[in-house]
């Protein structure tokens, strides 16, 4: 048996060698990076939650994030004329570090504090996914597209089992241990160890030349009706975004207990769910795309129906399985889409890459935008009860108009005519 797993393990590292040299390092480089995500996206929210005992605080943060993204994304369109494209990819991964030392730092948390720790934050994500973008454009394919999101999500998901269970323990451990004195000060080590990983993360993705998008107008107003079509897919994505980066904390902490819930709760959904993402990045095609996007969909809604039901401990955790293993099911699929359109209308119009990376972000911005607003709307004016129970099955119903969408989306690209080599920007070797 032991004979059979190496040799299984190794064929997997003899295909992973098989791939461009330059997408192998964008890949290590973000798995490392991995090991931040969840600590930025959980126990951020966590800490404003412990430490003010306010929902609309944590709201706040992830919306001044939100708006954050965009805006870099533009300076970064314009940063990329003068500087390489790997600095900017490592300032981003060391600002979000540097945000969370602003936040553990803060004499009191208000809504001034937490909206500056947002919008560091949101310029961090701005610079990481900007150049993360392009860069997977450019060392991929629509042919190995899968196996690259499918292994890229498969670690995303083991160290959102790995690193809340961890960080879980390590918080409620925190109280009785001399060295560490208070919670307040374990959330400082956390901190610490977030910023040497991004150190790591910027020290690897300098080891690999990449070039820079092609010096042209990257701002446009005007696009190809498939374009459009994408804009649309993208604000029903950030539309989900915008609830799920905020109300699976607050949910936690009202229904379940602590940090150390938090952390277990992420973990018990996590082994399944990423085997199944390695060997549908291994073995999945393009045409199965639709399939892997609708069945992602389909579990978020389950989640979300059976907490507005219950509304209890067991609810709650019932959702957030739910939802552990609907994002990397509905990455995995769209990414490639997204790309895929993005490499024939670039050819199609002419155009930098860069242009339709920038203009998408504003899709998702819409969608994030009226997610936390809605959020903090019927927090305020109705329950907050209610923006937890019901508001979560309404997104995820409209969420289900996705599949239409995705489906014309794959149907049209596949009709429109590319370059053989889709990147038309390619890396130094």
């Amino acid at each position: 048996m032991k004979i059979f797993l190496l040799d299984k393990l190794n064929k997997e590292y003899d295909f992973f060698l098989s791939m461009p040299r330059d997408m192998r390092v964008l890949l290590v480089t973000n798995i490392i990076y991995a090991l931040v995500l969840p600590v930025v996206d959980l126990f951020v929210g966590a800490y404003i939650m412990r430490s003010s005992d306010e929902p609309m605080l944590v709201a706040i943060y992830q919306l001044a994030a939100y708006t954050g993204i965009p805006i870099t994304f533009l300076i970064n369109g314009f940063l990329l004329n003068k500087i390489k494209i790997a600095h900017l990819y490592s300032f981003g991964m060391l600002l979000s570090g540097i945000s969370m030392v602003f936040m553990m730092t803060l004499g009191e948390v208000n809504i001034p504090g937490v909206a500056l720790a947002g919008l560091i934050m949101g310029s961090s994500f701005g610079f990481f996914w900007a150049n993360r973008d392009f860069l997977a454009l450019n060392t991929t394919n629509d042919g190995n597209r899968n196996y690259y999101y499918g292994l890229e999500t498969f670690f995303y998901t083991i160290t959102t089992i790995i690193v809340p269970f961890i960080i879980g323990w390590f918080l409620i451990s925190a109280g009785t241990w001399k060295w560490i004195g208070s919670i307040g000060n374990a959330y400082k080590v956390v901190t610490l160890i977030v910023f040497l990983l991004t150190i790591m993360s910027s020290i690897i993705i300098h080891k690999e030349k990449f070039r820079n998008p092609r010096k042209t107008r990257f701002v446009f107003f005007k696009f190809d009706k498939l374009w459009y079509k994408m804009l649309f897919l993208s604000s029903l994505k950030g539309l989900a975004q915008g609830y799920l980066v905020t109300a699976p904390a607050i949910l936690i902490m009202r229904l379940v207990g602590d940090e150390g819930s938090l952390g277990t709760i992420q973990s018990l959904s996590g082994i399944l769910s990423a085997i199944v993402l390695y060997i549908l990045g291994r073995v999945s095609k393009p045409q199965h795309r639709i399939y892997i996007f609708s069945a992602g969909l389909v579990i978020f809604f389950i989640g979300t129906l059976v907490n507005g039901i219950a509304f209890s401990a067991t609810g709650v955790i019932v959702f957030v399985i739910c939802k552990v293993m609907f994002m990397p099911l509905h990455d995995i699929a769209y990414f490639p889409i997204q790309l895929k359109v993005i490499d024939v209308l670039s050819f199609k119009e002419d155009r930098n890459q860069y242009a339709y990376i920038f203009n998408h972000e504003f899709g998702l911005y819409i969608g994030r935008f009226v997610g936390l607003v809605l959020f903090i709307v019927l927090i305020y004016y109705v329950s907050e009860s209610f923006a937890l129970k019901y508001a979560l099955v309404i997104i995820a119903t409209v969420q289900l108009l996705s599949i239409p969408v995705a489906r014309r989306l794959i149907r049209r690209s596949n009709t429109y005519q590319s370059k053989p080599e889709p990147s038309l920007e390619k890396k130094i070797a």
